[in-house]
């Protein structure tokens, strides 16, 4: 039997949001409020109140493909307000998937978020363009939502926690 090479899938989305690296950052260091960005993120939360911090747990009721269910993805790396790491799942696959942010001038942010997939299972019979594909256009998705909400806290006058 021939052993299978592995694959891994990575996509990048890459948004500027119209506010500060520091407003960016603690918009999306705050996961109680990923629900607002992430369509199949309904509840979101850092485990035992833990600090956003390597190490610590994120907490999730999900929603993926038409079934609830929980998923868990530990926090990797916290570099504040540069960059933000996780691991944890998509599916029946180990992913990895971050934030980076770089000032652009003017009280602009340029945002990109990357995710990594080695396919395992059942979504190694998904060809690797479709993956990618779907996976890219739900990243591109959630960054669009994250500059709507960031924007909008801004223009009105809430700032992100």
């Amino acid at each position: 039997m021939e052993a299978v090479e592995p694959m891994t899938i990575r996509t990048e989305s890459r948004i500027t949001v119209d506010g500060g690296i520091e407003d960016v950052w603690g918009y999306l260091a705050d996961v109680r409020r990923w629900p607002e960005w992430a369509p199949t993120v309904i509840e979101c939360r850092v485990r035992d109140g833990e600090r956003f911090e390597p190490g610590a747990w994120v907490e999730q009721r999900a929603r993926d493909f038409g079934w609830n269910h929980r998923r868990r993805e530990q926090i990797t790396e916290v570099d504040a307000p540069r960059s933000m790491g996780f691991a944890g799942t998509m599916g029946t696959s180990v992913a990895r998937w971050g934030m980076e942010f770089a000032p652009a001038g003017d009280r602009r942010t340029d945002a990109m978020m990357w995710v990594e997939v080695d396919p395992a299972k059942l979504m190694r019979a998904i060809p690797g363009r479709a993956l990618h594909d779907r996976i890219q256009r739900v990243s591109d998705i959630e960054m669009a939502g994250i500059k709507a909400a960031v924007e909008s806290d801004l223009r009105a006058g809430a700032g992100s926690p």
